[in-house]
């Protein structure tokens, strides 16, 4: 008898390093192919299905920024992977949500988690939950 791949979450190996793709502006139309394959390239070469784009370098954000992260995004689910943004500047993470692009961000709590470390005050009074 056989057995399928077991279901649940994949297994993790805390030694496993995500692909990293630094990039820095300013951004040209003609750079995105290039990019898009080397992104390809290194969640190959890497087999974590991560890929961490470091945008600090990135420089003023524009549209040219946000079609070359989107375009990212779909490479990177296209291999299998998904894409997290390490470092984006406020003006960049506010130009991709005005554009309705949502991304992963290093050191950033997941959505509607509160940060680590902090607790919700209770009033005096109150009964406790």
């Amino acid at each position: 008898m056989s057995y399928g791949a077991a279901a649940g979450l994949p297994l993790v190996d805390a030694a496993m390093t995500p692909a990293v793709l630094m990039l820095s502006g300013p951004l040209t139309r003609e750079q995105v192919p290039g990019l898009c394959d080397a992104a390809r390239a290194r969640l190959a070469a890497a087999g974590t299905g991560l890929l961490v784009c470091d945008v600090a370098a990135l420089g003023p954000p524009g549209l040219a920024a946000v079609d070359l992260l989107a375009r990212l995004a779909l490479t990177a689910r296209r291999a299998g992977g998904r894409l997290r943004l390490r470092g984006p500047d406020p003006a960049l993470r506010a130009l991709l949500d005005a554009v309705g692009l949502r991304f992963e961000v290093e050191g950033l709590p997941e959505q509607r988690e509160p940060p680590l470390g902090v607790e919700e005050a209770v009033q005096p009074g109150d009964p406790a939950g």
